[in-house]
């Protein structure tokens, strides 16, 4: 039996709100139990773990996927200092402050490593398990597929990219070289489509202009994270490889062998092993 495939309509129905000192933050908060917090990346949202959001739910979890400021439906103030990796950790924890969550089993994907690892800087008692779906650790590995200088150029890549002109032509290409195959329809590409035409390009524009430029060192802070942690990862993933990092990062986070998971996949693994990714989770978290 074929399932309904979830519309981008559908899953912003699904949404609740946060009104944060910086605006107004959409996030999904569905089920009951142990709290597993699903955390994307540049320039993706909540919508990216949509494949993965029941199947936990059903094996007894709430989970918790924000749209991180500047993403997806969320808003997108001013500036952009507001979408430093600080604030973004910030913001997050006041999220699950105000929804009553004391903590809980941290996934993180790209760019939301970066804000999950400022977020272990001030509250690493908040996350009972960590688990890394390729996501941004360390210089080593790190090749984003764009890098702007801050300025003019970059204001106009960002102006195409929410004015349609080059709006398709940057999501395919994302597609392409982030998926083994591209096989997404109108409906997926539809979730990461329309908060780029609804403005939503501010978030991208420090990244790709400040982050991307000077990468911020993390690695004292990780060596001493104490939380059980696992790594899942799309082994060809060209924007952010493992091989380059593994031995670093297993020995600063005292990850097991057993506990890293390499994946015939590119860099977007909530696309192309949903189920499996769902299933070495639980396995972890029940462990």
């Amino acid at each position: 039996m074929r399932l309904e495939q979830t519309t981008y309509d559908s899953f912003r129905s699904d949404q609740k709100s946060f009104t944060s000192r910086d605006g107004v933050i959409k996030y999904i908060d569905k089920g009951k139990g142990p709290v597993i917090v699903l955390l994307h990346g540049v320039p993706t949202s909540g919508w990216l773990y949509r494949k993965m959001i029941d199947p936990l739910v059903k094996s007894g979890y709430r989970v918790i996927v924000p749209d991180m400021l500047g993403f997806g439906s969320s808003d997108s103030p001013k500036g952009y200092e507001v979408y430093s990796e600080e604030m973004h950790a910030q913001r997050l924890l006041e999220l699950m402050d105000a929804i009553s969550v004391d903590s809980w089993t941290h996934v993180m994907h790209d760019a939301g490593g970066l804000w999950t690892w400022e977020l272990l800087e001030v509250a690493p008692e908040k996350v009972q398990n960590l688990v890394i779906l390729n996501s941004i650790i360390y210089e080593e590995g790190f090749d984003p597929p764009i890098r702007f200088k801050p300025g003019f150029m970059a204001r106009v890549a960002m102006w195409g990219y929410r004015n349609g002109i080059t709006t398709n032509m940057m999501l395919k290409g994302l597609f392409d070289k982030g998926l083994t195959e591209n096989t997404l329809n109108k409906t997926d590409v539809e979730g990461y489509k329309r908060p780029l035409k609804e403005g939503k390009t501010k978030g991208m524009y420090y990244f790709f202009t400040q982050t991307c430029n000077a990468l911020p060192e993390y690695q004292p802070m990780i060596q001493k994270i104490e939380m059980p942690a696992m790594i899942i990862w799309g082994k060809n993933d060209t924007f952010l490889q493992l091989e380059p990092q593994q031995e670093a990062l297993q020995k600063d986070l005292r990850i097991a062998d057993k506990d890293v998971h390499i994946m015939e996949a590119k860099h977007f693994i909530q696309e192309e092993k949903p189920q499996e990714i769902v299933q070495m989770i639980l396995a972890f978290i029940k462990q």
